[in-house]
Formats: C-alpha cells, sequence, structure tokens
C-alpha cells in the first residue's frame, strides 16, 4: 500500500506536504466562517469561493504550457513561496482586526492565482518522484489520502481554534506550516532536466494540447464528467456553514464535524485505491464512487439531524475522493509525457476551475431556493453525468486498449481482450 514512498523523493513531499495540508484545512474552514460571521450571507460565500478559484479556470492552460517548459521543482518551490505570504497576510489582517470581506476576496483571487501555476506543476511533478511507472497510480492515490487526511484534521481542529482563539490564529498555523513542504522539494536529490526542446509560442502549444484533449475519447470523457461533477456536485462545500448553523441548528463545532466526517470517508478511499496494484478497473471503480457522491448529495440534502448528516458526509467524501483520485490515475496513465503539463492543466481546469462558477450558482441558488434543496439538485445532476458516462464506458475502453498494450498493462495477444478489458 506505501510502495510509492520507497522513493526518496516522494517520501520527502509526501510528509512536507502532509504537514502544509493541515493547515490549508484550517485556513478553508476559518475563511468559510469568516465570511459567514462578517456577512450572514450564502451568496457572499459563494462570491468568496468564486474569487478563489475563476483565475485557475481563466490560466491553468496557460499555467500547464509553462509546465511543460519549465522546471518544474523550481516552479512548485516559488508556487509555495507565494501561498505563504497569502496566508501570513490573512493572518495579519484577521490578527490586527482589520480584515474586511474586501480582503478575503482579494487575497482569495490571489491564491487562485497561485493554484493556477501550482496544481498542474504538482500534478505533473509525481512521475519525477517515482521513478517507477508502476507505482505512479500508488503514489496519486497516497497523495490523495494525504490530502485527505489532511482534510479529516484540518477542521475538526479549525472549529475549535475559531471558536476558542478566532480565525486568524488558523491563518498564522497555515502561513507557517508552508514551511514544511518549501524545506521538503529543497531537500530533493533530483535527476538534472534534459534541455528543453524549441518550442513554438504559447498559443501555439496551448492550441496543440486542446486538440489533443479534444481527439481522444478517454481523456475527453474523464475531463467531461470531472468539470460536470465539479460543476454541479462539488460546491456543496461552499454551503457547509449554512448546514451547521441553520439546518442543524449549530455553529462551527459542528461544521468542524460535518467536513471531518468527509475526510474520514476520502481517506478510507483512498486507503482503497492504494492498495489496487492496476489501472485495470478503475473506470468501473470511478462510476460506483461518482454515483455514491451524488446519491450521498440526494440524502444529506434531506437530514435534519446531525448524527445522520454526518454519516452521510462520509459516503459524499468517499465518493468525491475516489471519483477524482480515480480520473487523475487514468489521465497520468493515457497521456503522453510531452503534453502531460497541459492535460493536468486541463484536469486543474475541470476539477478546480468550474467549482467557482458551481460556487456563485450554489451561492445563488442558496439564497433563494435554500441549501438542501441545492444540494440536492446538485446530487441529481451528477447521477446524470455518471449514467452518460457509464453508458459510453465500453467504447472507452477499446479506445485506451492500446496505450495499455504498449505500456504493458494489457497483453498484446488478442486472445486477452475480453478477459482483461472489461475490467478498465
Amino acid at each position: 500500500m506505501g510502495r510509492a514512498l520507497l522513493h526518496r523523493n516522494y517520501r520527502l513531499f509526501f510528509f512536507g506536504q502532509g504537514i502544509s495540508l493541515i493547515g490549508t484545512w484550517l485556513t478553508r474552514v476559518a475563511t468559510s466562517w469568516l465570511v459567514y460571521r462578517l456577512t450572514d450571507s450564502a451568496l457572499m460565500l459563494g462570491l468568496v469561493s468564486f474569487a478563489g478559484q475563476i483565475p485557475t479556470f481563466l490560466l491553468a492552460p496557460f499555467g500547464g504550457v509553462l509546465v511543460d517548459r519549465w522546471n518544474r521543482h523550481r516552479m512548485l518551490v516559488v508556487t509555495q513561496v507565494l501561498a505563504m505570504v497569502q496566508s501570513a497576510l490573512l493572518a495579519f489582517f484577521s490578527l490586527t482586526h482589520t480584515i474586511t470581506v474586501a480582503h478575503v476576496l482579494a487575497l482569495s483571487a490571489f491564491q487562485g492565482l497561485i493554484n493556477a501555476f501550482d496544481t498542474p506543476a504538482r500534478q505533473a511533478f509525481v512521475v519525477e518522484m517515482v521513478e517507477d511507472r508502476a507505482d505512479l497510480a500508488n503514489a496519486i492515490a497516497l497523495n490523495s489520502s494525504m490530502v485527505n487526511a489532511a482534510r479529516l484534521l484540518g477542521p475538526s481542529v479549525a472549529g475549535v481554534l475559531i471558536a476558542a482563539v478566532g480565525e486568524g490564529t488558523c491563518f498564522l498555523i497555515d502561513a507557517i506550516s508552508y514551511l514544511g513542504v518549501i524545506a521538503s522539494l529543497l531537500m530533493m536529490r533530483l535527476r538534472p532536466a534534459a534541455p528543453a526542446a524549441a518550442r513554438s509560442r504559447i498559443l501555439a502549444d496551448l492550441g496543440e494540447g486542446f486538440r489533443y484533449v479534444a481527439s481522444f475519447a478517454p481523456i475527453r470523457a474523464l475531463l467531461l464528467l470531472l468539470a460536470l461533477v465539479s460543476l454541479a456536485g462539488v460546491p456543496y462545500t461552499v454551503l457547509m456553514p449554512l448546514f451547521a448553523a441553520r439546518v442543524l441548528g449549530g455553529g462551527p463545532h459542528s461544521l468542524g464535524l460535518l467536513m471531518g466526517a468527509s475526510g474520514i470517508g476520502a481517506v478510507a478511499g483512498a486507503l482503497l485505491l492504494a492498495s489496487r496494484r492496476s489501472v485495470l478497473g478503475l473506470g468501473r471503480m470511478l462510476v460506483i464512487a461518482g454515483a455514491l457522491f451524488g446519491a450521498g448529495l440526494v440524502a444529506f440534502s434531506f437530514s435534519r439531524w446531525l448524527p445522520v448528516s454526518i454519516a452521510l458526509m462520509a459516503v459524499v467524501g468517499g465518493g468525491m475522493m475516489v471519483q477524482m483520485a480515480a480520473s487523475n490515475t487514468l489521465l497520468q496513465t493515457l497521456v503522453d509525457e510531452d503534453k502531460r503539463g497541459r492535460v493536468m492543466s486541463f484536469y486543474t481546469m475541470a476539477f478546480f476551475g468550474m467549482a467557482p462558477f458551481g460556487s456563485l450558482a450554489a451561492g445563488w441558488l442558496g439564497a433563494r431556493l435554500g441549501a438542501p434543496m441545492t444540494v440536492r439538485l446538485g446530487g441529481f445532476v451528477t447521477l446524470v453525468g455518471v449514467a452518460v458516462f457509464l453508458r459510453k464506458l465500453p467504447a472507452l475502453r477499446r479506445a485506451a486498449r492500446p496505450i495499455y498494450v504498449r505500456l504493458g498493462i494489457l497483453p498484446e495477444i488478442a486472445s486477452g481482450l475480453g478477459q482483461t478489458t472489461n475490467k478498465q
């Protein structure tokens, strides 16, 4: 289950990033509660989330082009330093009691700008930290388990810290936590990078990446489903403060429990993926996870009892994580190496970049239809998208088979077709 940790560079990244991600979740929960406390507005919660994510949607494709051109390791060091500065500014304004919603909006947009370059670089850098391609899927699953373990611990701690000392302390801890991942990146021993090939203009490279994604059905279908789920389903997180305070009659502690339960489900799903030894079967697992995510959202929208809501959040978190990580693993397996940065930028655009539109819509609908109905609609749309993907799955398997054969994942002999491809 932990074979990717045998690679020194990945091991450094895993533990350094693990420290930083706890701080990241402290800031996410503290920001949501701060905005809710200052405005008591579902629309403003959606607007802040939109401001933090729209730069990623607009700039991630350009970030992907640069990831394919520049040194990914150096790019990550720069983005992590900038993210530390962003959290430090949030802490300063909050601890000096001068913070306003305008500050939060501006700094959220700044973080979104950083993420447009950091996320595709981070995704593409995995193959440089894990030299053995056979361990790539395990590394992605372990990374997801790390992200969601932090998601489990961070919100729970955030709920306690917000109630005890306020949001500013969460922001300060987050700023300090970035030192862990920066140190791990600087300690890595990497092979000298090959000289960059002569490149055409950025827009030409961007167009090449788009044509590649649009023309290859498996990658196109994975990205479209991910974008739909991110647009309709994932923005449920924006409305969690309203569920905690209005629907369930709680406060910061209830918010921490709900987000923590989602983290428990996500960690369980990540460990399930980490135990797998092959990408075969991930298509089917992706469908099951997406269906659980959508159905979990629908059921959660009807709950008015905190223990039931917590249990359903575990289902939602597990389904969302497995669907996202399985998509990531399949994309990393199928993509040509010289286009990895650009494809992972489209992954970033689909998963993180579509979320701002969903967040804005969730905030607007939440203010008019109520949080439960908004989440319920998102769950239904997710289920429809998964059903369409399931219908196309046999054709996608056939299109992916030549790549699996070339990589040695599937046997080349035709007699193995019926036995193996039905698990892709």
